[in-house]
Order: structure tokens, then sequence, then C-alpha cells
């Protein structure tokens, strides 16, 4: 058995699927890259590999950037790691007694802060030529430490390892500890202020030549001799802040600040996507002087970024000039430019997947490096660089303002985020930024597909969806800020829900507006963080309302999966389960729970219309209120309780993943486990499950009241003497009787033989067998000529096309038990038994059960229970007069 993990791509995957394609062994259900490399594996071991070389061959087979981690049961206690590119990473942290492999240096800093790393980007001289990607194994039957790590490099070139080898992280488990918040990204969010001032921190100082003046200072490991040159001589022409993701969002950003800064039309100052540079602003031909004129400033948060730091060698090859605003001390992306920006302090880690702080500080870092140009350049006199150093400086104060906000926003998010379908961020000007940036957290946080535009492109959103629009208008000019009202009104006469997010002392968005949230007046060019910012706790709460949906069904879930098992310890069956008047109490209860909860809006969308109808289906099947043999006309598959059970499961499951919201992880991680009923059985054993099985009949063509019924009547039946089965015809669509509905006689076995039937004169349907069909349940009692012990059986049709119609009538002559337990005579009396009681009871008699056994067992099961009443109170009379 071989057991792997990837991150990562392998581009070749559908090349390298089709050679096991004659083989069947990928099933067209599994669509991950991740099979194919076990199979790989496996190919090599089969042509005489032995696991270690098997391994080796199979990962240079890979193409693209990957990290793989493998163990099995070939090689127990070893665990095998390769990784080749720059967009994952491996890490090997060193324990005393053990190894931990991760992504991140997260991962072992509780057990040990000294750990190898997995260069898969070098290329080496190896055995025949370059060579790039390494191979790490770790051996747990060693001494630990290097003694059980051995490595070489994908061409089979061993990799020495000594102590320099071993590297040292200052990330302790402080720094990634929650700290009493619910969720990493709220915590993120809250410490957003602090890191923007440490962003902050030794970036200026007052000019010397004056008591007030203030002035931006950057040493040459952030901004080099050789750029402040080529800045001054007028040799740079173009810069470019790239990023990817949310990192690309605030390139945009800073992008705008820069030009704002500049004030020089001949310099062109762009924001773009990493990709779209490397993939369409350069080209093969380009000599190495190409871009001598452009400055590329690349923005990251962990510095590992593929796009981003693929981008980052390409333009460097072309002459470029580089600098990197990151978060991470001695990433990869560090290595690679000409100088280098932290971030917050360099170490500020954001363990959830949604970056929020980053994002905030980047802009600040874009807006430092920007200042710092514009002044190199003589662009901005000192009383400008002064104010807008300040204004930097007010953040932090602004940023808390707006967090005291949250309450607010969170009974805004809980109220509107599940009552809109389709939702939508704008903003005008650099709020287009906060727009995009929204939308970004918005889908990451609560994974529904959300468009952002500009205010005035209104026709780019569908307002005949009567969407939920996020407004972005704080800092937006006054000559500006009218235009966006008139479209708030428009907004609103299209029955959308605005939320607006304004300066403080706005109001004349409030006719129009949902939710008006009101935050410190900022620069224009400032404008996003204080939007964005609204926009981020919106977003988390928004997804801890969706999730409230998720969390809705799953208790209830858990609470049935209790039930279940708990009857499961008592024996019970799935049938008995069913019927029993608290479970089914408690599915109605929870179904009146779930349409007041719909009729509320309280349920998002991402439940979906077909779960939601579903599942309101199962509640009803299962708390009686539907005939169970609809079941199969609505599902597709008969309504056993097994099935009804099972696909009550189902549907929850689906719906609980549909509305789960991890916010801190990625949506597969947060996927429910399946849960089921395979600790209850499904008991249908017996003398009359018997007869029913060796003439095909199913126990799915038995409802599940009825197959109670006959469970509990096999307990006194002795024999099965004879047995006629009929076949019932021309039911409407309703499955009802009408005038021209038949009955014939299609089997006879034993003393049914000899003895004649009215169906046989007369097709007619009527008389006892008509209100059999009409009602579904089980018949027990005599025959009206003979006095016969019977019991007459309901089947339901086996066909697709007649799922809820009654076809067959089984008519057993039975004998009784002669010695018949009390409690199982109860049992078989079923509602009859509750019958006979109100009625002696009615005659001031205190019930006892012992009155049944003054019943003969023949009379018991085939009078009504009107006359077992009256007989037992005649009797009990007698003997009480005596």
């Amino acid at each position: 058995m071989i057991h792997v993990c990837l991150n990562g791509d392998i581009d070749n995957y559908l090349d390298l699927k089709a050679e096991h394609d004659d083989k069947k062994l990928i099933s067209e259900e599994i669509t991950t890259d991740t099979k194919i490399i076990p199979l790989q594996i496996q190919k090599y071991l089969r042509q005489g590999a032995d696991l270690t070389e098997a391994f080796r061959l199979a990962v240079n087979d890979f193409q693209g950037s990957h990290a793989i981690a493998m163990h099995t049961n070939l090689a127990p206690g070893k665990v095998f790691l390769a990784q080749k590119g720059s967009g994952q990473a491996i890490f090997i942290g060193l324990a005393p007694d053990h190894y931990i492999s991760a992504s991140e240096v997260y991962g072992f800093v509780e057990e040990t802060s000294d750990y190898l790393k997995v260069d898969g980007e070098k290329v080496t001289e190896g055995k025949n030529g370059l060579t790039q990607g390494q191979i790490f194994m770790l051996d747990q039957n060693s001494g630990g430490g290097l003694e059980g790590v051995t490595a070489m490099f994908y061409d089979g070139t061993p990799l020495e390892l000594d102590e320099q080898s071993v590297k040292h992280t200052e990330i302790t488990s402080r720094d990634t500890d929650r700290q009493g918040f619910p969720h990493y990204f709220l915590k993120e969010i809250s410490e957003a202020p602090a890191s923007v001032e440490k962003t902050l921190q030794n970036r200026w100082k007052i000019r010397p030549e004056t008591a007030s003046a203030l002035t931006i200072t950057l040493d040459d490991s952030v901004f080099p001799q050789s750029l402040r040159d080529a800045l001054l001589n007028g040799r740079v022409r173009r810069i470019f802040f790239v990023g990817q993701g949310t990192a690309g969002v605030a390139a945009q950003a800073c992008a705008d600040i820069l030009n704002y800064y500049m004030k020089d039309p001949s310099l062109i100052i762009r924001s773009l996507k990493a990709s779209e540079l490397s993939g369409f602003g350069l080209h093969e031909n380009d000599g190495s002087h190409a871009m001598s004129d452009t400055l590329v400033v690349a923005i990251s948060q962990s510095g590992t970024t593929t796009d981003t730091n693929r981008t980052v060698d390409m333009v460097r090859e072309r002459g470029a000039y580089t600098l990197a605003i990151v978060n991470r001390r001695d990433s990869d992306i560090t290595f690679k430019v000409d100088g280098t920006m932290y971030t917050s302090s360099g170490r500020d880690i954001e363990m959830s997947v949604a970056s929020t702080k980053a994002f905030y500080s980047q802009i600040v870092a874009g807006a430092i490096l920007s200042l710092f140009m514009a002044a190199l350049r003589g662009q901005r006199e000192d009383a400008f660089v002064t104010e807008e150093i300040r204004k930097l400086q007010r953040l932090p104060e602004q940023m808390r303002r707006i967090l005291s906000l949250k309450s607010a926003i969170e009974k805004s998010a809980s109220q509107t985020a599940t009552s809109r379908v389709y939702w939508a961020a704008v903003g005008s000007g650099p709020n287009k930024t906060s727009a995009d940036e929204i939308r970004i957290k918005l889908s990451e946080l609560c994974y529904k597909t959300i468009s952002s535009d500009f205010v005035e492109d209104k026709k780019h959103i569908d307002l005949s969806s009567e969407p939920l629009i996020i407004v972005c208008a704080a800092g937006t000019r006054e000559t500006v800020i009218g235009d966006i009202i008139k479209d708030t009104a428009i907004f609103r006469a299209h029955k959308a829900l605005p939320i607006l997010i304004v300066n403080e002392g706005e109001d004349r968005f409030d006719p129009y507006a949902e939710d008006v949230f009101r935050v410190p007046v900022v620069s224009e060019h400032l404008a996003p963080i204080v939007n964005t910012l609204v926009g981020h706790i919106w977003g988390y709460y928004a997804a801890l309302s969706i999730n409230e949906g998720s969390r809705f069904l799953y208790a209830f879930r858990e609470d049935i999966q209790k039930d279940i098992e708990e009857q499961a310890e008592k024996g019970t069956d799935v049938y008995e389960l069913i019927l029993e008047k608290s479970f089914r109490e408690k599915i109605a209860r929870f179904y009146n729970e779930f349409k007041q909860k719909k009729a509320e809006n309280r349920l998002p969308s991402s439940m979906g219309f077909v779960a939601s109808s579903d599942l309101t289906l199962l509640l009803k099947y299962l708390s009686g209120r539907l005939p169970v043999s609809d079941f199969e006309l609505d599902f597709g598959i008969k309504g056993t309780a097994l099935n009804m059970l099972n696909t009550l499961f189902e549907c929850l499951g689906k719906s609980i993943n549909g509305m789960a919201r991890p916010v801190d992880a990625i949506k597969h991680q947060a996927k429910t486990v399946t849960v089921g009923t395979s600790r209850i059985s499904e008991k249908t054993e017996g003398i009359l499950f018997e007869t029913l099985a060796s003439h095909d009949f199913k126990v799915s063509q038995l409802t599940a009241r009825n197959i109670i019924v006959l469970r509990n009547l096999q307990r006194i039946i002795a024999e099965i003497k004879g047995l006629t089965i009929y076949r019932v015809s021309g039911l409407n669509l309703l499955g009802e009787p009408t005038r021209d509905t038949i009955i014939e006689v299609v089997r006879r076995e034993g003393t049914s033989i000899s003895i004649s039937s009215r169906v046989e004169k007369d097709h007619r349907l009527k008389g006892t067998k008509k209100i059999l069909v009409q009602e579904g349940n089980v018949y027990v009692g005599k025959g009206r000529k003979d006095e016969r012990s019977i019991i007459l059986i309901p089947l339901i049709s086996a066909s697709p096309s007649t799922p809820n119609m009654i076809e067959y009538l089984m008519l057993l002559n039975i004998s009784f038990r002669e010695e018949i337990p009390l409690a199982a005579k109860v049992k078989a009396l079923g509602g009859k038994y509750e019958r006979i009681q109100n009625i002696v009871q009615e005659s001031t008699f205190v019930w006892d059960d012992s009155y049944l056994e003054l019943v003969r067992t023949e009379e018991l099961f085939g009078i009504s229970a009107e006359k077992i009443g009256e007989f037992i109170v005649s009797r009990t009379r007698k003997r009480d007069t005596v």
C-alpha cells in the first residue's frame, strides 16, 4: 500500500494517465493528479527497482513545481519527501526523538526550532549535467537528527548533510497561538493596526536641519544606491508593482499611491499580476538590457509565490531593477531582488489562509517606498512629505476605531448575508482596489461567486438579481460622491441591498442604504485601507452567519446519529426506530425549526434549492406526514427504513458541506465525515418474510409500518397452511382504486387451492381487499365464509414506473402457536391492543393485560376490538359476581 500527498501540480498528468488507461487503474470519478504518483512508483517497482529508486524515477517523470510526501508498508517507519520548483516548500523539523515534515515552520515549532529545508529550486551539477529537485528520506528507526536523514538530487547525486545544513527558526508557539480569538482570521484583523505600526517603525525621522519636518529613511538593504542613482538620473522610466491574489490587489493600491506622489505623466507606473507580466509583457527574444529602464516591485506575503518569484527571475534576466515587499525574512524572494522592504517586523505570521493584516502593511510599505522615491526625485516638497508621514502614522488609530465597530458590522452581516443569493462589491477611483480585495475575501470566506466593479459601471452588475452590494465610498472626493449617491439610489430602486462604507459625518446615503458604516476620514489614496477593513470584518461575520446553517444541520445530524447508536445498543432494528414515537416527534420538531428558519431567510442560499426541497420531503416522510409508498417517486429508490435514513444522512452531509465556512482553512479541509446507519440492523428473518422471499417479493415492497406488524405477528404464528396471491391493476395515478380497478388470482398453494374465491367470478376490487388497497395496512382476521385465520399483506409494485402503487395482495391461511407469552400477544395486537384497553376502561374497570388471556387466540386476532372489549367486560363482571 502506497500513501502519497501532493502540494503543487503535475502538469503532464494527462499524458501519464494515458499510459495507465488501458488497465483502468484510475476511476473516471478521480480527477486529481495525485493519483498518478503511486501508480508511477508501482510501475517502477514492478520493473525491478527498489523502493528508493522507484520513488526517484517516479518523481523525475513529473513536470511542474511540486512537493510530494510518500510512505508505504513496504518500508515501515520511513517517509520519502521530494520537492522541485519554487512554488512549494518542505521543512523537516528535527525533534529529539522524531521528525516532523511540514510545508511551513509553523507546523513543528511547538516541538523543535531546528530544521532542514528541502531546496527544490537549487540547480546543481549532477551525474549527467545540471540537475534540479531534491529527495529526502527519513527513518524513524535511527538515532534521530541527521543520522536518520539521507538526501539526494533528482538524478541520484548524493546530497551531503552536515551541521551547517541544520537551520534554526526564531518563530515560537507564541507566534502561532490564537490567543483566545475564535478564529485566526479575527485575530489577524485585530492585529492589523499593530502590524501597520511595525511597518512604519524606523522608516522615518525628523530632518536634522528642522525642528518638525519629517523624512523617509531607507538604507541600502531596502533601496540600494545603484537604484537611487538610476532613479535620480532618469534611467528608470517604468515602475511596475506586481503580485498575485491579495498581494496583486495591494500592488494596485501601491501603483495608485506612487502615481499620486510622483505627478509625472512621463513616468509609466502600473500594477500587474505577476503572471500577466511574465506571460504577456515579456518576450523570448528580449535581450539582457530589455528592461534596464524598469523597476519591478514584487509584493508577496510569504516570499514563495511561484508566479511572483518566477517573474522576478525573468525581469532580472532582462536587466530590470527589483525590490520586494515581503512579510517573511530570508524567504525565497529576498535572495532574488536588489532590495527588500519587510512588512511589520519581517516575521508577522498569518495562520489564516485568507490574508488580511499583510494587505494593509503591504499598502503602507508601498506608500513608504513611493514617498521615498517622490522625495528623492524632488517631486514633492518637504511639507507634503511631512504631512503624508503624519497621515500614515494616524492610520493605526483610525483602524482601531473601525475595529470598535465590530458589533454593528456583525449585526449587519448576520441579518443580511443569508438574505440575498448574489453579492457584489463596488468602488470608484482608488476604491476599486477596496472592492477588488473585498471581493477576494468574501469569495474565500463565504465561497460565493462575487463581482467587483466601478460604481458607475453598474451595467456589469445584474441588478435584476436584487443583489447585496457593498459600496466603498469612504475617502471619495466630493466631485464624485454625488454620483455614487445617485447610483446607490438606483441600486435601491432595483431592490438591491446596498451596504455603505462612508466618511464619518456623511448622511446623504442613509435613505438608500440597508446599513451604513462611518469610518474616520482619510485621504483618497489611503482610502482602500479603511474601506477594506470594514469589508474584511463584514465578510468574517457573513461567513459565520452562513456557517450557522451548517451548525444547525450538523447538530441535528449528530442527535439523530446518537439515537441510532443508542437504539442499536438495545437491539432495536431500523424499522422499530423510525416508527418510534419519540423519534418521529424529534423529526417533526426539527422540521418545524427548519421551516421557520427558511421563512425567516436564516438559511443561506448556498444550501441550494434542491437540497432544501429534498430535506423538507425527507423530514415529512420520516415524521409520517407523507405516505412511504411515494418515496420512490421523489428519490428513485424504495422507501425502506434504511433507504430513508441513509438518504437523510446523505442530504444532510451535502447541505452541511455546502454551508460550512471554515474561515481559517480552505474548503476541502472542512468537509464533514459521512455518517449513517451502519450500526443499526435491518432484521427481516422469520416465517412470514421467508414466505414473501420464496415468492420473489422483496422487503422493499413493504412499508416500514407493515414490516413491524409482520415481525410482531411472526412470534405468534405456528404455521402457514396455504396462500393466495392476487394482482391488482387499474389504479389511478395516485394509487387509488377506481371503478375500473380489477383484482385477479395469480397463484394458490396449500389449503387455499381447494377454497373457492369470489374474485374468480367477479374481478371488481371491493370489500376488505379494496379497503386494504386504499389504506395499505396489513389485515389480520378471519375468512368471512370459512372462519379461517388469515393475514392479508399489501405489496407495493417493484416497477419504477408505478413505485407508489399496491400491485399485489398476499393472503395467508395461518395457525397460531398454542403457547404464546402475554407480552408477545400485546406486541402482535399493535394498535388494536390500545383500542381494546380503552373499551374495557370505559366500563370503569382497571385494565390488566391478563384480561387478554380470557380470549382465545383465534378470536383475539380474528374479531374486532369492540367485540373483544365487550367480551372481556362481560366475563369479568360474571367472575366478579360469582
